[in-house]
């Protein structure tokens, strides 16, 4: 049975849909006992999570059972913040019919980062992830809602060809929207009421760790989760543009070794080496301690240090980014012994509140929790990536003039390799094949 669920996911191409877009088909094909549905809705003000979970739950839970049933495990656990009150009390009633016994709900505290999947094993299971682990160390698997809707779908054969999306911010409509991928972002926008500001920037995700976009001619992707707009000036993004050599430089001469930043680090509280106040104290040229600038790579980037913990009002997180994408590049990896970590007796105290994050990162008046439009969203045009997700970018399978339907197999995992398969999204022609980017308009 494994085997056909995991070719069936790989078919379809099914990423992570809340993270860097790991292939699913790789992540499901093992031997846990526990399966953690993650709905935290980790970042502020994205939706799509809850919106599934009150009204595509049924799919979801389909998408649920298939993963257990892969896994061989025997306890699905569905979390979701208390806050989502209705999306929770559908949980409650599903797992209440269900007669398998599988199936559990979880209600989640509502602190950021509550998705992070390590921080998510630790709330759920009580157990810790290694130092530079995964979750299947610990015998579990953690699957986003969305995920799961669409390992539903390839059940049917049917390919990740949409996904939902947040637009909120400074836009004429903030809504949650299914599109499809490679959905020109200019476009969504406009289908959005447009910008209410003349001068914007996009951020592709959420607040915290999110990438601001280099203009709206962008696309979006399998793991595109959000759309926010906003003024070029807001503190969200003015942190994500700045020059990474004078990030560093400002750093090293601003920090003031408080140590908010370590103590409020959501892995070092769950007992991991990292102490991003000793790597901002490394980049003086005065203090030579290569062991801080390797605690880089336990960074999971949340953006807490730099966004809720730093006084100053510096950027912990992007140096820890730009140290650990050099350690990397040089092939350098963290000696993990695969012990399980000594939590910090001080963790269950130190969690950062949604809300007062929110207050400081100065988008909670953007928190509308936002439904679906009545009207359908259906594009002229679309741009699919080749690359969407971890390990190697598809190999493509079209050329230009080819007519293609929705579904269609238009890029294939290398031989041998990492990687995800791309399907046309729409129906149409396509019209260029350049730079990895699959163009299709309909006609």
């Amino acid at each position: 049975m494994r085997d056909q669920i995991v070719e069936k996911v790989k078919n379809a191409g099914v990423v992570g849909a809340g993270g860097a877009g790991f292939p699913t088909h790789v992540k499901i094909n093992a031997t846990v006992d526990t399966v953690l549905v993650n709905g935290a809705s980790c970042e502020p003000l994205l939706m799509s999570d809850p919106y599934i979970m009150e009204h595509e739950l049924d799919i979801m839970i389909e998408g649920l059972n298939a993963v257990l049933d892969a896994t061989g495990a025997s306890r699905g656990v569905i979390c979701i913040k208390g806050k989502h009150a209705k999306a929770l009390q559908t949980i409650k009633d599903a797992v209440a019919k269900d007669t398998t016994g599988r199936l559990e709900a979880f209600e989640l505290k509502d602190f950021y980062p509550a998705g992070d999947e390590q921080v998510l094993v630790r709330e759920v299971t009580g157990r810790t992830v290694p130092e530079a682990g995964i979750p299947l160390q610990v015998g579990v698997v953690v699957s986003n809602t969305e995920s799961l809707y669409n390992i539903a779908n390839a059940m049917k054969d049917i390919p990740l060809t949409e996904r939902y999306v947040t637009v909120t911010g400074e836009v004429g409509r903030d809504m949650v929207v299914k599109v499809p991928v490679g959905t020109i972002v200019s476009d969504l926008l406009e289908f959005a009421g447009g910008s209410k500001i003349s001068d914007y920037r996009v951020v592709d995700g959420g607040p915290m760790m999110g990438r601001v976009l280099p203009d709206t001619d962008q696309p979006v992707t399998k793991v595109t989760s959000g759309l926010i707009v906003l003024d070029p000036e807001h503190n969200v993004v003015k942190g994500k543009v700045m020059d990474p050599a004078a990030i560093k430089r400002i750093t090293g001469t601003v920090c003031c070794q408080c140590t908010h930043c370590t103590e409020l680090c959501p892995r070092n509280l769950l007992g991991h080496s990292i102490h991003p106040h000793k790597l901002m104290r490394s980049l003086s040229a005065l203090v030579q301690d290569p062991q801080a600038r390797m605690e880089a790579l336990l960074c999971c980037e949340c953006g807490i240090c730099e966004k809720f913990a730093c006084p100053m009002g510096i950027s912990p997180r992007e140096v820890n980014m730009l140290i650990k994408k050099e350690l990397m590049k040089e092939g350098i990896r963290w000696p993990a012994t695969g012990e399980e970590p000594v939590n910090n007796p001080m963790r269950d105290v130190r969690y950062v509140p949604t809300k007062r994050l929110m207050q400081r990162l100065d988008v909670l008046k953007y928190d509308t929790h936002p439904g679906m439009p009545e009207e359908r969203f259906v594009p002229e045009r679309v741009a699919i990536p080749l690359a969407q997700h971890i390990g190697a970018p598809a190999q493509c399978l079209v050329k230009e003039g080819d007519r293609v339907a929705k579904g269609d197999l238009i890029g294939e995992i290398p031989e041998g390799a990492l990687g995800a398969r791309i399907h046309a999204s729409i129906d149409g022609v396509v019209t260029s094949v350049e730079g990895g980017v699959v163009r299709i308009s309909r006609g």
